[in-house]
């Protein structure tokens, strides 16, 4: 893969998960539990986002040459979340494909437009740093890989979900 091509998935991808999230907020239904468990369309676009953050810091931190290490012990896993707000998803102690409800509470009480229009801006900001990167450095620091499974690996398995929420509703005797 290069990153042409990377950018067009990128891009593909987002298409398909923004007009799922118009699908659902045109029918007003953004904040109603039930998508996954107590879930809602809210609480599945914040762990994208806080995935994106993820991912946008990474970037940021390649660009401008620093080091990036996962935590390896519990301390450290705690201190990473208590800095940036969010978890080290690519410690190995953190589940992977786990809700984390830490990130989820966080956003509990912030408008949805806010979520929107934070995600908005930390989606711009991926795309523009990934272009900014060189070929190289997508190759030392494996992004390929780690930007599809911060992007739209979550967009897809929210939308897995929402799809088949929404499918659970349609079936429901009105």
């Amino acid at each position: 893969m290069n990153k042409t091509t990377l950018l067009v998935r990128l891009q593909n991808e987002r298409d398909q998960f923004e007009l799922l999230l118009n699908r659902v907020g045109f029918a007003r239904r953004l904040t109603l539990r039930g998508v996954s468990g107590g879930l809602t369309v809210k609480d599945l676009l914040a762990e994208a986002l806080s995935h994106e953050l993820f991912i946008a810091d990474r970037l940021t931190e390649i660009l401008h040459g620093e080091a990036y290490s996962p935590s390896a012990s519990f301390s450290a896993l705690e201190n990473f979340q208590k800095e940036f707000g969010y978890p080290d998803y690519e410690s190995p102690l953190v589940e992977k494909h786990k809700l984390n409800w830490t990130v989820l509470n966080a956003y509990k009480n912030i408008e949805f437009d806010e979520i929107v229009a934070e995600e908005l801006t930390v989606y711009a900001s991926i795309v523009e740093l990934l272009e900014k990167l060189s070929h190289h450095q997508f190759l030392d620091h494996d992004l390929f890989h780690r930007i599809a499974e911060h992007t739209y690996r979550p967009y897809r398995r929210a939308g897995s979900l929402i799809h088949a929420w929404l499918g659970r509703i349609a079936a429901e005797p009105k």
